[in-house]
């Protein structure tokens, strides 16, 4: 948590929306562990990350949404799920990512 903490900081004192993703489960080779983060700015710009790449670009995609409504979202990703391919998840293990909007 601590590596995205200045980036919130900054974008906070910019009054930029931002929203924050936690792994909260992981089953298999998964790339990051329970409890990894990543923040991402309504502008675009995010700090951390959920797992190593994977599947980075889609919960940015569904953290913009979650900055525009106010509403969270539960996410998964597996290789059992059609979409698991087309946003890179090919390591195997499947994760479930617990995105917020972050209110300042």
């Amino acid at each position: 948590m601590r590596d995205i903490i200045p980036e919130l900081l900054r974008w906070h004192s910019q009054g930029i929306p931002a929203a924050i993703a936690t792994v909260i489960k992981t089953w298999g080779s998964a790339p990051r562990p329970a409890g990894s983060r990543m923040a991402i700015a309504a502008n675009g710009e995010f700090t951390g990350s959920v797992s190593g790449g994977c599947v980075e670009a889609a919960v940015i995609a569904e953290a913009q949404q979650v900055i525009k409504t106010g509403i969270p979202r539960r996410l998964e990703f597996g290789v059992a799920d059609e979409t698991a391919w087309s946003v890179g998840l090919t390591c195997g293990g499947k994760l479930e990512i617990f995105v917020e909007p972050l209110h300042g």
